[in-house]
């Protein structure tokens, strides 16, 4: 025992400037950092003036996935931790997860029929996809069942049998947020995105940025789903850095489509986690090839965020003055191809225009009755998102000056405004299926109401809305008996009452043979007799009830 010590005593030490002792080894440690940080190949390269991070453009932190991690840095980690640590290691079998921590309200996991699997790997890019075993896949079925029978009961039933199928979890949390019991609802998002994780490949990296899955499979489409409303419930719960990368993670796993389409997202949750560098940073590195500026939450997201950082002291000032040129040149080019933003932008701040904006026809009604629907769509989810961040007295100081300039500039007939409004003439006529999708998901009123009919006439199932039209399918639901298309009336109106009742069933085809009508006659009746006997043995009746207060003191209206 007394070896260890002996072997310490032998190592050199040195006394640094405190008096402290370091050891050789530490000091090497601390030479080789240095020698990192003064390297030039290392440090971040500025773009315009503003720093840039050198690690990958959507690379995702794990401490980053964890909310409390953010809650912690708000409030402490005693007001957030509370009483919990000495309850952590409670349940042993609970696995250590990245997205979300087990809870011990949960029911215990057990392998639920799903698993990820590696297709091929492309240009160091790996495409992964989740698959369905043959008891999930029955599972599914009767999900499938469950929803048709529009008795979220059912689905509960289910879950009681199968507490991780990710299907019904989702499902059912839409069911309980239209409920207002937003706490189950973001709980049962969390244990579906618990049930994901726990089925995924080893090699399966979140944070690589380069693992892909395809939304057009259906297996796949529940983890993109999952953490969208994950996300979205981060955001409301006040946590928006830890929204941000989870945003950033769905982007990772299809950046060339995005089928949530959250490029339409990510501005405003750089812009609320103040994460103002980044945002800058996707713009450069994507406008070149995304046209990001063609997006109205971009043209004007992206000038907003240089004026923050044109604010903030401890910049250089070189920095700050050309963060300031950058956001000035923007903001006005913004105002040039969307005019339509401007004045519901100010209506939700509550900010009053002076006279000559409020009467100047760039910038009035016309320019809002005179956009395409597709573009309505845009600016309403833009307006409706992300006026709160606009209500800074000083943003609004700074935007003053540049819609006067816009208006020099339109008076003065600037080839940039005709240019701006040709534009909106060719573009913007119809919107992408991803777009709707994102607009379903975010349930923002002011771009809901803007849908074309063809979106809001047919069901939207939150389990999957708008399905891509080129799914990849790998397994299909069983044909169900389907009843003869050329049943009676009355017929229909006894199904419609009771749904074991089938009045033409195995009828026979010679009409023309009296004795075999009336047999289909008694065995239609004999069927319709049996039916009701079913429906009348499931009727449940309840007791009224019980009255306390039998001398009814109550007045009467």
């Amino acid at each position: 025992s007394n070896k260890p010590r002996k072997k310490k005593k032998k190592r050199k030490t040195k006394k640094n400037s405190a008096g402290e002792a370091v050891e050789d080894n530490d000091l090497e440690d601390i030479d080789s950092l240095l020698e990192r940080i003064e390297d030039p190949r290392l440090a971040p390269q500025s773009q315009g003036g503003i720093t840039t991070d050198s690690r990958p453009l959507l690379y995702v932190e794990h401490r980053n996935l964890n909310p409390e991690n953010e809650l912690k840095r708000y409030f402490g980690a005693r007001a957030v931790l509370g009483d919990q640590r000495p309850r952590q290691r409670q349940r042993q079998y609970v696995r250590s997860m990245w997205l979300t921590a087990p809870k011990n309200t949960w029911p215990r996991y057990s392998k639920t029929g799903i698993t990820m699997q590696l297709l091929d790997t492309r240009r160091g890019v790996q495409h992964f996809t989740f698959e369905h075993h043959r008891e999930y896949q029955q599972v599914q079925f009767k999900f499938l069942d469950a929803v048709e029978s529009m008795d979220p009961n059912n689905i509960v039933l289910l879950l009681q049998m199968n507490p991780y199928h990710v299907d019904s979890l989702l499902q059912l949390s839409d069911v309980c947020r239209m409920q207002e019991d937003q706490e189950m609802a973001r709980d049962l998002i969390e244990r579906a995105l618990y049930s994901l994780e726990c089925a995924f490949h080893p090699v399966f990296s979140l944070t690589s940025g380069s693992c892909r899955l395809d939304y057009r499979r259906p297996e796949n489409r529940a983890f993109f789903l999952a953490l969208f409303k994950h996300l979205m419930f981060l955001e409301k719960r006040g946590c928006p850095r830890t929204a941000l990368e989870f945003c950033k993670l769905i982007l990772s796993l299809d950046p060339e489509n995005d089928p949530l389409c959250v490029l339409l997202l990510i501005d405003f949750l750089s812009l609320r986690a103040r994460e103002y560098t980044f945002l800058t940073r996707l713009f450069q590195e994507w406008e070149s090839h995304r046209n990001l500026s063609q997006l109205p939450n971009f043209a004007f997201s992206v000038p907003l965020a240089y004026f923050f950082l044109s604010q903030q002291e401890e910049r250089p000032e070189l920095e700050r003055g050309q963060a300031r040129e950058r956001a000035a040149r923007l903001i006005q080019l913004a105002l040039i191809m969307f005019p339509s933003v401007l004045m519901p932008l100010l209506d939700h701040c509550s900010v009053q225009p002076d006279s000559r904006v409020a009467s100047h026809p760039f910038f009035g009604l016309n320019a809002q009755i005179s956009q395409s629907p597709a573009l309505n769509q845009l600016t309403s989810l833009y307006v409706g998102r992300t006026h709160a961040l606009w209500k800074d007295p000083a943003v609004m100081a700074w935007l003053e000056p540049q819609v006067h300039e816009v208006l020099r500039m339109v008076e003065a007939q600037d080839a940039l405004v005709q240019e701006a409004e040709h534009k909106r003439k060719i573009r913007y006529q119809s919107a992408p299926r991803n777009i709707y999708r994102h607009i379903i998901l975010s349930e923002m009123k002011e771009a809901t109401a803007a849908l074309p009919l063809e979106v809001t006439s047919q069901p939207v199932m939150g389990f999957d809305p708008l399905p891509p039209l080129d799914s990849i399918v790998s397994y299909t639901r069983p044909e169900r008996t389907s009843h003869p298309s050329n049943e009676s009336t009355l017929s229909l109106f006894f199904r419609s009452l009771l749904p074991n009742f089938n009045l033409q069933g195995d009828m026979r085809h010679d009409g023309d043979d009296e004795a075999g009508a009336a047999q289909d006659l008694n065995q239609g009746v004999n069927r319709l007799m049996a039916a009701m006997r079913d429906m009348l043995a499931n009727i449940q009746f309840q007791e009224p009830p019980r009255d306390d207060n039998p001398e009814g003191d109550g007045d009467w209206d």
